[in-house]
């Protein structure tokens, strides 16, 4: 099998470009005038490739199989593979041999970064009753001894003696507020946390502010005693190299660096099953649970949350340590735009086996490099190049992305079209999609285009409008899987696709093959569905001769998060600055919609119309990152973008005090982030 080979510091994808930024524009000017006055295309060949778009689409379309994705759904989970392990490295292999036997230009980039791994845990529970018991921290039947146990990435090492349980539902402010109004003081207790939509960081980070000395963290709805592991850390990336990418021999920062120890909670954690979370919930005594704390598994039982007077004794000893990661590419080169790229990615570590998160998405991505090389063997070449990309150690914090977006920032900020992020192509019944505004109406398109995997007289676009009544793209807000670095640091137009919102064996040792063939999707029509989705898109994103963005839809969006601030602000603070703003980008959005419609309809391919459609795609490309800040959102440097941030309940959300853009925080205080105007 051939190996992945090592990468020099600077990845091989990009050419360097000057490092100024302030001379971006002038030299995407400069290259544009070169490269076309060297390079310009043949006006028939040209025609022939707008020719053959449509017919090579329906080509891509026609070689689906489901029994090649199965197969390579099976082959990448024969065996756990966790970032920085020896199975990991051998399941890069297989990607990596994957994409070269197809013919593909393939290469790894690595780097060396801060993981971390369980070494040691234990937990018993002292009743009232006078009696104790073990319980079990590892999960039954299913999980043999090279699943990892249970464990919260980058926790801290820690044992508890003796402490009172106490219940603080899903671990939430307002959760602590409401223990306080009925005399309960979490400070010296181990919290026992329900999860919800927030991040296990905060959750635990929380905890330590109000004096809990633990956290066990259970998810309603785990089958078969499953427990659900993940990472604690604060923000994404190598926590040793915050802004640069973590390469060999690069600079990083000292393990006890402050900046690093920030990242990490101060007090231990660690995932258990429902099980034993309610066998703990169960023996509480104190004031009575509110009704909706008892979530499904509790029922009606009138519960208590403590603090005890179950004690609880709790040790876990953690290892954290620098580890080579692998990020695998392959490329397509562009015939016309070579120095325009799209990006396919999904990443290949996972907790367990990973067969829904995320070796679904990767099964999908081996099928899209499969067609693709099929297709180039009939005379396809994309217009601007394609890269396919496999990322490493996403569960620990969107790591490999991460450190590859810091490393080649400038070049993504100039060169890249698009990203379309597939993590768990499969999770269950239902298209999702989410995106950033721009991109809605091509998802619309490609929809109608591909056959739905549950009803052979639909399409994926009939099933939608049946199911939800209206086409409902969401937002990529969030910083949960591998398109975040590429939106929210580098400001790139972002797509997210995958099928079921969620499932029960979610980063448990149940995560396997034999459970998406019984349950997942058993035919893998689902995964042929959004195979053909993610390929569509990126051929569209490639070929077509204006880029498919419309920014439109972009204004209609911010004006519904205008009314939505209206709801937030004082009465007397005025919101001219966004809805002038919002009313210029309008106008040149328009503009450019009716520019690019007159382009597609000139039949000439002449030297200036050539350079007036470069001109136009580049700056529907650049648009995206006119709504980064290079200081960042206050007290969250890294996160750039001032559209995109945290839009759930409790999280960040962007609202307008006169001339000043604002964020809320988790105290729902207003903090200053920068002017707008």
């Amino acid at each position: 099998m051939s190996q992945p080979h090592s990468s020099k510091p600077t990845s091989t994808i990009f050419s360097s470009v000057p490092s100024p930024q302030w001379t971006l524009l002038f030299l995407l000017f400069l290259c544009t005038v070169g490269f076309y006055t060297l390079h310009l295309p043949n006006s028939a060949a040209a025609f022939s490739n707008v020719r053959n778009a449509l017919r090579f689409r329906n080509i891509y379309l026609s070689f689906a199989t489901n029994s090649t994705v199965s197969a390579y759904l099976r082959a990448l989970t024969l065996h756990p593979h966790l970032a920085g392990t020896h199975p990991a490295l051998q399941t890069a292999r297989f990607v990596y041999s994957h994409f070269a036997d197809l013919g593909l230009r393939t290469h790894t980039v690595q780097y060396r970064a801060l993981l971390s791994y369980p070494l040691h845990a234990s937990l018993s529970a002292h009743f009232s009753d006078g009696s104790s018991r073990e319980l079990p921290l590892v999960e039954p039947g299913g999980a043999g001894a090279e699943v990892v146990r249970p464990y919260h990435a980058y926790s801290p090492s820690g044992a508890v003696t003796g402490a009172q349980a106490v219940y603080v539902n899903l671990g939430r402010e307002e959760d602590y507020r409401a223990l306080r109004r009925v005399g309960v003081d979490v400070k010296g207790c181990v919290a026992v946390v329900r999860r919800g939509e927030e991040s296990r960081g905060g959750v635990v980070g929380r905890a330590a502010e109000e004096g809990a000395v633990a956290v066990l963290m259970y998810t309603e709805g785990e089958s078969m005693g499953g427990v659900e592991r993940g990472t604690v850390m604060k923000g994404l990336g190598d926590p040793l190299t915050p802004g640069w990418g973590g390469v060999e021999g690069g600079e990083a920062l000292d393990l006890e660096d402050s900046q690093i120890l920030n990242r990490f909670p101060k007090i231990p954690s660690m995932p258990i099953s429902p099980e034993v979370a309610y066998s703990i919930l169960r023996s509480l005594e104190g004031p009575p649970m509110p009704h909706h704390w008892r979530g499904d598994a509790l029922g009606p039982q009138p519960g208590r949350v403590g603090p005890g007077p179950t004690l609880l004794n709790f040790t876990y000893l953690a290892e954290k340590k620098i580890a080579t990661i692998h990020n695998v590419f392959a490329i397509i080169r562009g015939s016309e735009e070579p120095d325009r790229y799209v990006l396919l990615g999904n990443h290949r570590d996972a907790w367990t086996y990973g067969a829904v998160d995320p070796n679904s998405g990767t099964a999908v991505l081996l099928d899209i490099a499969r067609r693709y090389a099929l297709m180039m063997r009939q005379g396809w070449r994309p217009r601007r190049t394609i890269v396919l990309c496999s990322w490493d150690a996403e569960e620990f914090g969107m790591i490999g992305s991460t450190e590859w977006v810091e490393q080649n920032l400038l070049n993504l900020g100039s060169k890249v079209v698009a990203y379309l992020n597939v993590d768990c192509a499969v999770q269950g019944p239902g298209f999702f999609a989410g995106a950033t505004p721009q991109l809605d109406n091509l998802i619309i398109e490609v929809a109608k285009k591909v056959q739905d995997p549950d009803s052979e007289s639909m399409t994926i676009y009939d099933n939608w409008m049946i199911t939800n009544k209206v086409i409902n793209v969401q937002r990529l807000s969030g910083v949960d899987s591998d398109f975040a670095p590429l939106l929210q640091h580098a400001g790139v137009p972002s797509v997210d696709l995958y099928y079921g919102r969620d499932f029960p064996v979610y980063h448990t040792a149940f995560d396997s093959y034999n459970w998406m063939t019984n349950h997942g999707d058993p035919l893998f029509q689902r995964h042929v569905a959004v195979a053909g989705v993610w390929g569509l898109l990126a051929l569209h994103l490639a070929d077509d001769p204006i880029l498919p963005f419309n920014y439109v839809s972009y204004t209609e969006q911010l004006w519904n998060y205008t009314n939505l601030l209206r709801n937030l602000v004082k009465v007397n603070v005025s919101l001219h600055p966004i809805t002038a703003s919002i009313q210029e980008l309008a106008s040149a959005a328009k503009e450019a919609e009716e520019e690019a419609k007159k382009l597609r309809e000139e039949e000439t391919n002449s030297e200036f119309l050539v350079l007036k459609k470069r001109a136009l795609n580049d700056r529907l490309m650049l648009a995206e990152r006119g709504f980064l800040d290079a200081d960042g959102l206050q007290g969250r440097q890294w996160f750039k973008h001032l559209v995109s941030v945290f839009p759930s309940p409790s999280s960040m959300m962007l609202i307008a005090t006169g001339n000043c853009c604002v964020s809320k925080n988790y105290n729902d205080e207003l903090v200053p982030i920068k002017p707008l105007c």
